[in-house]
């Protein structure tokens, strides 16, 4: 085998693997997805798409992490979300035949496979099962924006810090040494609570002289997610 030999993924694989949406496709129509789609691998600060930009197909992440944002009049960014293995993108403007309203960039080096847009409108038409949990991602996705201008308008930057560290938790976990098993820098964790970098490096120190977290660079260890749960009101 050459050593920079790459492994194209197998959609009925990967699906099994990662409870996509695509588990619910006929044996013809994963078939037709292994034989349509564009394997693409991309590094770390790699943009995939731009907001704006008319794109023809959407993207299933197989391995790694894209940060989705959209950009402010000031150029700042604002992370909407972050999409790993089994997550899928730019699905809407495909389905709305709209231009992109969020760019996507990777924060770490990431393989994906690039589903030409006839091939989600086809399925969307032709498998009942297949649209029914497009849709519902559709308005899970819809529920957290929700939530997330709530916070916003509701809650301190102090609070929704806290709370963004224990999403982040749920999403990736955390390693041996409760480290998060995604590395952010502080102005991309700002970006994601909304507010100043100066704010999130500040706050940082704070929790961690109360030993709610630890930090070794990037890398930032939870001590005490209870601590944090109190203080992000996420249950109240």
């Amino acid at each position: 085998m050459k050593q920079h030999e790459v492994h194209i993924p197998f959609c009925e694989k990967c699906s099994l693997e990662t409870n996509a949406i695509f588990r619910h496709l006929t044996l013809e129509e994963t078939e037709t997805l292994n034989f349509e789609k564009d394997f693409r691998q991309y590094k770390r600060g790699d943009v995939l798409y731009q907001e704006g930009n008319r794109i023809s197909g959407f993207y299933c992440i197989n391995s790694g992490i894209i940060k989705v944002y959209k950009t402010g009049l000031d150029g700042k960014e604002q992370i909407i979300r972050f999409a790993k293995p089994g997550d899928i993108i730019a699905y809407r403007s495909v389905l709305s035949n709209e231009p992109a309203c969020t760019s996507a960039k990777v924060i770490e080096d990431c393989q994906v496979c690039f589903i030409p847009s006839e091939i989600l409108i086809s399925l969307v038409k032709t498998n009942s099962a297949f649209a029914l949990e497009l849709l519902k991602l559709a308005c899970h996705e819809l529920g957290e924006a929700n939530s997330f201008i709530t916070d916003i308008a509701q809650k301190t930057v102090r609070e929704r810090l806290a709370e963004i560290l224990l999403l982040l938790v749920n999403d990736f976990g955390l390693d041996e040494q409760n480290y998060l098993r995604i590395s952010l820098t502080r102005e991309e964790l700002a970006n994601i609570v909304g507010t100043a970098t100066e704010s999130v490096i500040r706050l940082l120190s704070e929790f961690k002289s109360d030993r709610l977290v630890d930090l070794s660079g990037r890398k930032i260890k939870i001590m005490n997610s209870k601590g944090l749960e109190k203080i992000s009101n996420v249950f109240s």
